[in-house]
């Protein structure tokens, strides 16, 4: 049996996964900001679960959490780092204060976790971290730059873990889910309070009330839920794991793309090495 620790639960990839893991048979240390919405969640499990409240951009209650979890299970062999939000705004139109808190959210907040949990993880020479991406690492639509920079990030420091971690035994999973059917889109999603009207027809086309996408994404999160529990258990977990058709064919089409500019470039780009 593992104990996981999973941060964004009140709704989304987060609740499912919750969901899911306790059904599993395994301890899941369920937060989020408001204990009322996690609540019915643990009272199915008392014995295998534990709900905690979790702002992670607190980074005091951060380390509080893992203490708890520590206090109650004996360990955190899984840390899901799910908790975040979107933010929409031309590269010109977002105010500081929200890019701030956009990092705090998505970055800050996971780097705080994962510090938290890997003494316990050393220690045991087990652990896997599992840290909830975005195709946005790959492509940047109008609008998304500050949001896609915030997983950029994350993955960035995700591959320095991924090889730190290996020869202690420690995995580190990045998962790029497409779009899934969750509140992402809809009630999760901030935006920039400023709208410069010469960005209307790129960024402008998805800011709040002009994008329609929300409800109509192909992914399900219950599903996403049981391929991350079917990748964490397996004996090679990847590094980097797609949700969804849609999300497969972004990372591939990405992939390819940055190759060709790569071969197009090749025989100048070789050219900077210093001759013999």
């Amino acid at each position: 049996m593992s104990t996981w620790l999973i941060t964004g639960c009140s709704s989304g990839l987060g609740r499912s996964l919750a969901q899911a893991v306790l059904e599993h048979g395994d301890n899941a240390v369920v937060t989020a900001r408001k204990l009322s919405a996690i609540q019915g969640i643990v009272d199915a499990y008392p014995d295998t679960a534990l709900a905690l409240q979790l702002d992670v951009t607190d980074h005091g209650q951060v380390a509080q959490v893992v203490k708890q979890a520590e206090a109650r299970f004996g360990g955190v062999d899984v840390l899901v780092n799910n908790a975040g939000h979107g933010y929409r705004a031309a590269v010109e139109e977002a105010g500081e204060d929200e890019v701030n808190e956009l990092f705090a959210t998505n970055f800050f907040g996971p780097v705080a976790l994962m510090k938290a949990v890997l003494p316990g993880m050393r220690t045991r020479h087990k652990g896997t971290i599992v840290n909830i991406s975005s195709i946005a690492a790959r492509t940047t639509a109008p609008g998304s730059g500050y949001y896609s920079a915030t997983k950029c990030a994350l993955e960035g420091l995700s591959r320095g873990l991924q090889v730190e971690g290996t020869p202690l035994g420690i995995s580190v999973i990045i998962v790029e889910p497409g779009q899934l059917r969750t509140d992402f889109s809809g009630r999760s999603l901030q935006q920039s309070r400023t709208a410069i009207t010469d960005y209307a027809d790129t960024a402008g086309r998805r800011r709040i009330g002009n994008d329609k996408t929300n409800g109509h994404e192909i992914g399900d999160p219950a599903k996403g839920a049981q391929l991350i529990i079917k990748a964490v258990e397996s004996p090679n977990p990847p590094a980097l794991l797609a949700l969804g058709s849609d999300g497969v064919k972004v990372v591939t089409d990405a992939l390819d793309a940055d190759r060709a500019q790569i071969e197009a470039w090749k025989k100048e780009s070789v050219t900077t090495d210093f001759t013999a």
